[in-house]
């Protein structure tokens, strides 16, 4: 566990709608509004503070975020995305990793033995009216999110969905993949780590050899490009890695550490090697300073996390995926400590 893992942030974040999407500073910023992306993975969040500490003010968070995501689904049952401080959304439907973060974020909710079972039928209403643009998917993020959620699920009612997702991107890595990238597409961008994670969880469900090699030698690819210098350093938002050019080096987001530690569990759940831990571990210290510029990215003074690292240090703002990310990697870490 993280030692100590305060969680005055995240409620300071949170309103009676539910997590602002970003702060000045330590500061909540009320004038960029919420977004469905971020209490979706806060959902995700509070139910495992919820599991862990079993605290009735963890599970009232379940409430607050799901209720916002039950908000957000439209009458087709897709999801609006960007949230004024008004309340008012500004779509009418969000984009498909949107989309993908609310499966997973319902997934993992109805899965949990610890979840009420008016908290599970509410996932299990919107589930069944999402199921449907599932294989409508385009985006390779949006289809790894969503099966991700899926995996956690009964076979029985989501096998066929799985099944098409994991050979949708098993078959996109193999049209990309080379000699020299082992990877989905031309470029490394944001989320890379949910493309292996993802059929990592699918092996899991469905056993089929070739999902957990493509997995595998894509994580593999990802871990060279982002532990060359021994720490974890993911590829920067400001120009990202584009086949044959290269990397971008900042800015370097406190998502992508949690989403390379998630993959690096599953890695390590499905194998039993312990080098997927170890790597784990690895990525939850990129938050306390074992990173490019040996900086922490928690604030002593508010308990949030900082929104990244920069060229020139640490970007000061503490937003919502920030503090959710980091409070998923240390309570995921922790059921293996």
């Amino acid at each position: 566990m993280c030692q100590p893992l305060k969680d005055s942030h995240i409620f300071r974040l949170t309103d009676d709608t539910g997590m602002f999407q970003h702060a000045k500073y330590g500061v909540p910023d009320p004038t960029k509004g919420y977004t469905t992306d971020d209490n979706a993975r806060a959902l995700i969040m509070a139910v495992m503070l919820y599991e862990r500490f079993g605290q009735e003010k963890y599970l009232a968070l379940v409430y607050r975020y799901l209720s916002f995501v039950l908000n957000a689904q439209n009458r087709e049952g897709r999801f609006k995305n960007f949230m004024g401080y008004n309340r008012d959304f500004m779509e009418e439907s969000g984009s498909e990793d949107c989309f993908g973060r609310c499966l997973w974020a319902l997934g993992y909710t109805l899965a949990s033995a610890k979840t009420p079972r008016n908290v599970k039928d509410t996932c299990r209403y919107l589930l069944q009216k999402a199921l449907p643009h599932v294989a409508s998917l385009r985006w390779p993020r949006a289809k790894a999110y969503s099966l991700i959620g899926l995996t956690c699920l009964d076979m029985q009612e989501t096998e066929e969905h799985v099944r098409n997702l994991a050979e949708s991107l098993a078959k996109q890595y193999e049209e990309h993949r080379d000699d020299h990238w082992n990877w989905f597409e031309d470029g490394l961008t944001y989320s890379n780590a949910v493309l292996p994670w993802s059929l990592l969880a699918a092996y899991r469900v469905l056993g089929e050899q070739r999902l957990l090699d493509i997995a595998s030698e894509s994580l593999a690819f990802l871990e060279r490009i982002t532990f060359g210098e021994g720490y974890f350093k993911p590829v920067g938002c400001h120009g990202w890695f584009l086949k044959g050019q290269p990397r971008a080096e900042y800015d370097e987001q406190p998502l992508e550490a949690s989403e390379m530690l998630l993959a690096y569990l599953e890695a390590y759940r499905i194998t039993s090697h312990k080098r997927y831990l170890d790597r784990a571990r690895k990525c939850l210290a990129w938050y306390h300073g074992d990173n490019s510029k040996g900086l922490c990215l928690i604030d002593p003074e508010t308990d949030g996390c900082y929104d990244g690292i920069t060229e020139k240090g640490l970007n000061l703002n503490q937003g919502a995926e920030s503090i959710i990310s980091y409070f998923i990697a240390c309570l995921a870490l922790d059921v293996y400590q």
